[in-house]
């Protein structure tokens, strides 16, 4: 079957380990000193390993490979004790795989575990989603006000020489922010050039270069990120800060992480 399974660049590969350690389903080693996908069917094709290299080494590729098995994953992954187990189903509910979910649950159950108890600390980690409300009873008692001031705002499309990029404070967003956090024009976006983009579906290596540009052509007051917790996203913040120091300049930085409840998350 063709799916989404991630690819690492050896020759880009500096052995560092993050991104074994940054797998929830246990699907990469370290051998011979560099990062290795050690079967197919380990890989979920969510991406959590890609924010953890340091390098921009891994990145997506459709192809032909064999199906995911939650089964073999948690054969991988049991011996590492029940803290990883959660870890791992946390990690996909949070990315909407409820069917690998449940069936974690019921190989847990066969298996003799304490499915209920793991049940609860996978389910009850977040808020639940309320149902949709009617769209009558949407009507705001106000009219919010945006705060965009340029356009485009996707990062590919942004010309490195745009006359707003000069003497502005930076907003870089992942581009699920503004949907998650409902007050992210007041909240981030207010007196900031936007530039929005997704380090999971996205070439980092790109993002970099292109942000490298431009901090270099332009007198840049500040940059903030503001990007999702799920640990794909964390692309965008080594982007910015592979641009910055790519560049030569000195630019005050600053960075806000946005839960997939739509929550500011302490600073860490």
């Amino acid at each position: 079957m063709v799916r989404t399974v991630i690819q690492i660049d050896e020759d880009l590969c500096n052995g560092c380990g993050n991104c074994v350690s940054g797998c929830h389903e246990g699907a990469l080693q370290l051998i011979d000193g560099k990062a290795r996908l050690v079967g197919d069917n380990l890989c979920d094709g969510l991406g959590a390993c890609i924010g953890e290299c340091p390098v921009g080494a891994i990145e997506f590729v459709e192809r032909e490979a064999t199906a995911y098995s939650e089964r073999e994953v948690l054969d991988r992954i049991m011996p590492m004790g029940e803290n990883t187990v959660v870890a791992h189903l946390q990690h996909l509910k949070n990315h909407g795989m409820k069917n690998e979910v449940h069936e974690g649950f019921a190989i847990l159950t066969e298996k003799g575990w304490d499915a209920a108890a793991i049940r609860a600390k996978v389910l009850g980690a977040g808020v639940p989603i309320a149902p949709l409300a009617p769209l009558a009873s949407l009507a705001p008692t106000a009219k919010p006000v945006s705060e965009l001031r340029q356009w485009p705002v996707q990062l590919r499309l942004v010309p490195p020489s745009a006359p707003y990029l000069q003497g502005c404070d930076l907003l870089v967003a992942a581009d699920c922010v503004p949907f998650a956090h409902a007050s992210f024009h007041q909240d981030f976006l207010a007196g900031r050039v936007l530039l929005v983009g997704c380090p999971k579906l996205d070439d980092n290596a790109y993002y970099a270069e292109k942000l490298t540009q431009i901090f270099t052509l332009n007198t840049i007051r500040s940059v903030t990120v503001v990007r999702m917790e799920v640990p794909c996203c964390g692309g965008i913040t080594q982007s910015v800060k592979t641009a910055i120091s790519a560049s030569g300049k000195v630019v005050p930085y600053a960075e806000a992480v946005i839960s997939i409840e739509g929550k500011l998350l302490p600073p860490r």
